[in-house]
């Protein structure tokens, strides 16, 4: 298994929304119905600068908002029953800070910060809070075309928070398999995808602070957002919480390896550099859970 910061695999935790089915690996979480009780925390609680890392796979047409994500100090097993909502419901039992991820404008503000550390939910930036339900515009990934081209984006290695550094080849959403894939690839190395689109990659992670507390940052197709929550406590472990909340179907956990690669990683290597094309796995005699790792990864 590929290996973190802290050298655990990264899945799903199994306590989560009634209305969510995991794969087998723990790494897949989709919502089988209505647009609530889709939140899924991390099976492990986080370390500092550990980022839990997931991917939108499937989205829904017909509900308005979008993916929620954050971090918690409750513990899964000392729930007596997992929130219908993360915000608010989640939110109001304290100790949580879950944000809403919204098609453009999730840039945290400075003039936005007061407030953000008192253990409450809110949308980033000043895209404005979507509520679940049924609507009309809640597929409309065609308007979701922000593309982001900086110099720098493209050129560093790593993504650096506070001190933090996490290699951004994983970060970033890329094309899946599919009979023009050889093209797409190289656009999607040029273009990020927009926050709620398919393919869109959304972590979240904290940064140590003086004085038992941390800085809690969402980080967009490698994109930091800036410090979305001050002044965290430490004191209690703090798990990521994912909610496939409303237009977001299913999203599929990343792993990310912040040193060496692991064994798994470098056989992955080794097999595509030995095929022509992703496409070609399909024709090796391989279990398909290393096939989908070999892809998608």
């Amino acid at each position: 298994m590929a290996t973190t910061m802290a050298g655990q695999f990264m899945e799903f935790h199994p306590i989560h929304g009634s209305n969510i089915r995991l794969d087998l690996s723990g790494t897949r979480a989709t919502r089988v119905e209505s647009f609530a009780d889709g939140i899924c925390f991390s099976k492990y609680p986080l370390a500092p600068g550990e980022i839990f890392l997931v991917e939108i796979e499937e989205k829904e047409l017909g509900w308005c908002g979008h993916l929620r994500v954050g971090l918690t100090a409750q513990d899964p097993c000392s729930l007596a029953a997992v929130p219908e909502y993360s915000l608010p419901d989640l939110a109001a039992l304290g100790d949580s800070w879950i944000f809403a991820i919204t098609r453009n404008h999730n840039k945290v503000l400075l003039e936005e910060e007061e407030g953000a550390a008192e253990g409450r939910g809110h949308v980033l930036g000043r895209g404005g809070e979507e509520r679940g339900g049924e609507g009309e515009g809640g597929g409309g990934e065609a308007q979701d075309v922000v593309y982001k081209n900086t110099k720098t984006f493209f050129t560093d290695t790593h993504l650096h928070i506070e001190g933090v550094r996490i290699p951004r080849d994983k970060l970033v959403g890329r094309s899946r398999p599919g009979r023009f894939s050889h093209i797409l690839d190289d656009l999607y190395k040029t273009n990020a995808l927009p926050p709620t689109a398919r393919r869109s990659r959304i972590g979240v992670l904290f940064v140590s602070k003086p004085h038992g507390t941390a800085d809690m940052h969402i980080v967009i197709n490698g994109e930091d957002m800036g410090p979305s929550a001050r002044g965290i406590p430490t004191q209690l472990p703090l798990y990521a919480v994912v909610d496939v909340f409303a237009a977001t179907k299913s999203v599929r956990v990343v792993q990310v390896e912040y040193g060496f690669p692991s064994l798994q990683t470098l056989c992955r290597m080794t097999i595509q550099k030995h095929i022509v094309h992703r496409m070609a796995l399909e024709w090796l005699e391989l279990p398909e859970l290393l096939k989908h790792y070999c892809k998608y990864e």
